[in-house]
């Protein structure tokens, strides 16, 4: 399977058809991650409140649910919505920004996680271990989790949740349990500027609305947005020229580039 020909295809679906990507995320990177939307190809929505997320879920290709800025009250209308998208076949993708470094993120997360059937979870390294019930270390919403070992936990975390997970970093790892993807692409400028993470789940979410198989879904998403970080790392100066950068690469990112400077090892078992 050539994931370069997925991702180029994808790309092409997304940009004839133009899906709605119902954002229920954190004010941080609300612009940030509507503009993304527009520059990969769907259509942006942050939609919250509880008496129209259903309705607005409907028109949806997929559901981004994601913690980052929150408030009890909104977990709420995330559950409506994600059971109104389960009802309707719409994939949820699920970010639990913070889980794990307080009990009020901790628990939201679990009770997502067992009121909705989330199709993909695109998180760092303890906020995956946390949701998974794994003893994890994280400061704020950065995770504290050395790397040795961590192939072998997100697989673990993968079977006790039963969904596909993408854990962003240095390197990035996307597994379903069965089957492992691990992205080598990327810059680390990306950590200097904020919400990147929060993008990169934005990416799966509209890979997600156009390729049905969860986990060939979360690897598109999770490699092109990490691959348009590289390029826009080689033509900016600093943090602020990248996140222009960044958007232009995405906006204009062409088959050949993706071809040949995609860098994905799948491993199976």
């Amino acid at each position: 399977m050539d994931y370069s020909e997925i991702i180029a295809r994808d790309i092409n679906v997304l940009r004839q058809n133009r899906p709605l990507i119902h954002h229920m995320t954190n004010f941080v990177v609300m612009n940030q991650t509507a503009n993304l939307t527009l520059a990969i190809g769907g259509q942006p929505v942050m939609s919250h409140a509880i008496e129209e997320v259903e309705e607005m879920v409907s028109y949806a290709g997929c559901l981004l649910l994601n913690i980052g800025t929150l408030v009890p009250e909104l977990i709420d209308s995330m559950i409506t919505a994600g059971r109104k998208a389960n009802k309707l076949g719409v994939p949820v993708v699920f970010d639990p920004v913070g889980a794990g470094a307080t009990k009020l993120r901790t628990d939201s997360a679990k009770r997502i996680l067992s009121e909705v059937k989330v199709s993909i979870i695109r998180a760092n390294l303890a906020e995956t271990l946390t949701c998974a019930g794994i003893k994890a270390e994280i400061v704020g919403v950065d995770s504290r989790e050395s790397d040795e070992t961590a192939l072998e936990k997100i697989k673990t975390a993968s079977k006790i949740l039963g969904t596909v997970i993408a854990v962003t970093g240095v390197k990035d790892v996307i597994t379903d349990s069965k089957q492992t993807a691990i992205c080598s692409n990327g810059n680390e400028i990306m950590g200097k500027v904020t919400g990147t993470g929060c993008s990169s789940s934005t990416s799966v979410a509209c890979f997600a609305s156009v390729e049905k198989d969860p986990f060939i879904a979360a690897v598109c998403g999770v490699c092109f947005y990490s691959l348009m970080g590289e390029l826009a790392a080689e033509k900016s100066d600093g943090p602020a020229s990248f996140e222009i950068s960044l958007r232009d690469r995405i906006y204009s990112a062409t088959e050949e580039e993706i071809s040949r400077r995609l860098k994905l090892e799948i491993i199976t078992g």
